[in-house]
């Protein structure tokens, strides 16, 4: 994978959580709040010291995994990925690159206390499978922290329209940011997420369903209309009208012997 691809795709990761735009910044920092304080929350007491993250993209996570884990292994099938946070490897203890695929995964059985996978399973021809290579990888008792977009949220179905030849310049024009194609091919509604990660044999400790976004309202309403949604989201949280939110996230469990 060449540089000219990379370059933008992390600085797109860098620029989300500090998007000048009030909802594309919210959605991306309350899925990095959640993430952060789920592997807090259940780092303590893990049948092993050592954690994983699939598809760590721009490393974000990695410092706040390595304060909790003595080893920590961030793994992606595209060398080229890693290469681009091989400074950190330097810069945080404890850390190491693989390269391994998680539909075909090389890695030892039972061998991580703690498995994040946030934003990956949606790029990936079979998550069903993915779900089943963490499950694998995680000792009894040990911890996965999962997140991917619903299927049918306003935000992916708009995008959708967003990347038309003739849209996505008018697109980029609003924002003043980079914005890319998402890449996800395999969405999956939270029914279907749901049933598979229980398929695989994961209690799901904790479920989370966050990330309303409103076409126009978004892009034109700023601050004001930014936290008008944020309203909406929080009025419809317990509702079947969650299925528009844009994340949904899932602390699991391997259940012991």
């Amino acid at each position: 994978m060449s540089d000219q691809f990379l370059n933008p795709l992390f600085e797109l990761q860098k620029t989300l959580y500090q998007s000048t735009n009030y909802t594309r910044r919210r959605l991306h920092q309350r899925r990095w709040a959640w993430v952060v304080n789920s592997i807090e929350k259940y780092a303590i007491n893990m049948p092993v010291d050592k954690a994983i993250e699939y598809g760590p993209g721009s490393g974000i996570y990695l410092p706040t995994l390595a304060k909790n884990f003595k080893s920590v292994v961030a793994a992606d099938v595209e060398n080229a990925y890693l290469n681009g946070i091989l400074p950190l490897v330097d810069e945080i203890a404890g850390l190491s690159l693989v390269v391994d695929d998680i539909l075909d995964s090389k890695l030892p059985k039972e061998d991580f206390g703690l498995v994040l996978c946030s934003e990956v399973l949606e790029h990936v021809k079979n998550p069903e499978h993915a779900i089943d290579t963490l499950f694998k990888i995680l000792m009894p008792g040990g911890i996965a922290i999962v997140t991917t977009p619903q299927r049918f949220s306003l935000l992916e179905l708009c995008c959708k329209v967003a990347f038309l030849p003739g849209v996505i310049q008018l697109v980029r024009k609003i924002y003043r940011e980079p914005v890319l194609e998402t890449g996800h091919i395999s969405l999956r509604s939270s029914v279907e997420f749901r049933g598979a990660l229980i398929e695989n044999g994961f209690e799901i400790l904790e479920e989370e369903k966050y990330g309303l976004y409103i076409p126009l309202l978004a892009e034109f309403g700023g601050g004001v209309g930014g936290r008008f949604i944020e309203g909406l989201e929080r009025y419809f949280k317990n509702t079947f009208l969650n299925e528009l939110y844009w994340t949904q996230a899932y602390v699991l469990r391997r259940p012991l012997r």
